[in-house]
């Protein structure tokens, strides 16, 4: 099977990397890919974001499947204009892929399936949405209702605060994504990830997660795409997982359906562990980042058949085995993110480290002959396995401290909270 794989992030290095220990595969190539991914894949260099390219290239390479990593070009619609041009894709219809592009159509569907989410006003005008903020006490979330690379949340713990958040978003803050506005109750509770492959009727649970948004240690700073993430997460009970399941998963897969738009795909799904149950705090319809990294390290089953199963409504019967191991990935980002950052600083240590235990999926990296320069916010998930949390941690970090990079920065508390459970 000759495979393209869509994006040039970590979450795409990650998914080349599994998939090209496929038997199945014949040729990978990834576009537009990065400083990384060429030990794995054929880096294709296309804008990604022009679709008419995108299906010329695949006709070119005689592509016989595509997986689309990149949330952008989900609710663009590039898995639609693919299948239109007669190639097998493992991507969410542009329709199905409104459960991430806004988040007030997640929203309304929930009202409609009853899947427990918290209380919410949506707005189209900034005099709306302060007059319901005023009626409404801190905290309280603020969303831009479409995609803002992950940073377009804010939890505000005043009035105040949650009244700058309101009018950035309607000043263009978030450009297109802050045109509407959903304000959401603060939800009490531990917030964990489950990830879910669907065909559109059938589903298969895949792995939990926990990740770290803030920028800083102690979960301090802005919110950020993500600084680091650890899986399993056995926060995630067998109670809480069926409860899931039953309330949250297999409500919105038959609401889409009865819509006339099955999902099929990933069903990335945010939770809050509350002290009333689960509830959903939001849907992404691709695959996490930074928890794809941890999610194919602890893989044991072969990932291209089953992603192939969900693009070919086939997934009935699979399966997936899981090592009875931990994982953990530390972001290593460049100075600034998520605010403004330089581009073009040396990393030096990177390449070499790579293990059974250890790997280093690059993100924002480009080559420049031999050397290996930053080119983005988020640039290295260093991710490591371990027999538990505590060693997963410890080999991650060894190997971060390996890596020559004074423009760059790290978090050093990932795995924290699951590190204070063990112990306790």
């Amino acid at each position: 099977m000759r495979v393209l794989v869509i994006g040039s992030g970590g979450r795409e290095h990650a998914l080349a990397w599994k998939i090209a220990q496929s038997p199945l595969l014949t040729k990978l190539f990834i576009a537009p890919g990065n400083g990384g991914t060429d030990d794995v894949a054929e880096n294709l260099a296309v804008d990604i974001t022009n679709h008419g390219a995108v299906i010329a290239l695949c006709q070119t390479h005689q592509i016989d499947f595509v997986v689309v990593g990149p949330d952008a070009q989900v609710v663009a619609g590039l898995g639609d204009d693919l299948r239109a041009a007669g190639f097998i894709c493992f991507c969410p219809s542009k329709a199905a892929g409104q459960l991430e592009g806004s988040k007030g159509f997640t929203k309304i569907l929930c009202d409609e399936m009853d899947i427990p989410t918290a209380a919410y006003g949506r707005f189209d005008t900034e005099a709306a949405a302060l007059a319901y903020l005023y009626t409404h006490s801190a905290p309280i979330v603020i969303k831009a209702d479409g995609l803002a690379a992950g940073k377009g949340v804010t939890v505000a713990m005043t009035t105040e605060e949650a009244e700058e958040a309101v009018i950035d978003c309607f000043a263009g803050t978030f450009g297109a994504a802050g045109a509407s506005v959903v304000i959401e109750e603060f939800m009490e509770g531990e917030e964990v990830s489950l990830f879910v492959l669907c065909d559109g009727k059938d589903i298969l649970p895949l792995t939990t997660a926990q990740d770290h948004k803030r920028a800083f240690d102690g979960d301090t700073g802005p919110n950020t795409g993500g600084m680091g993430a650890y899986s399993p997460a056995p926060v995630m009970t067998r109670e809480v997982y069926e409860e899931v399941l039953e309330r949250v998963i297999w409500p919105t897969v038959r609401g889409l359906a009865a819509r006339g738009n099955p999902y099929q795909g990933v069903l990335y799904a945010g939770l809050m562990l509350t002290a009333d149950g689960p509830k959903l705090v939001e849907y992404n319809a691709r695959f996490g980042d930074p928890e794809t990294q941890v999610m194919v390290m602890r893989m044991e089953s072969d990932l291209l058949p089953l992603l192939h199963a969900v693009a070919t409504g086939t997934l009935a019967g699979h399966d997936v085995a899981w090592k009875d191991q931990y994982a953990l990935t530390v972001i290593m980002a460049t100075e600034g993110y998520p605010g403004p950052y330089g581009k073009g600083s040396e990393i030096k240590g990177a390449d070499g480290i790579n293990s059974d235990t250890t790997h280093v999926f690059h993100a924002g990296t480009q080559r420049d002959g031999e050397r290996l320069l930053a080119a983005g916010g988020r640039v290295l998930n260093v991710t490591a396995l371990g027999k538990d949390i505590t060693e997963a941690q410890q080999r991650a970090y060894a190997s971060v401290d390996q890596i020559i990079w004074p423009e760059g920065f790290s978090r050093r508390d990932i795995g924290w909270r699951e590190i204070a459970r063990s112990k306790a």
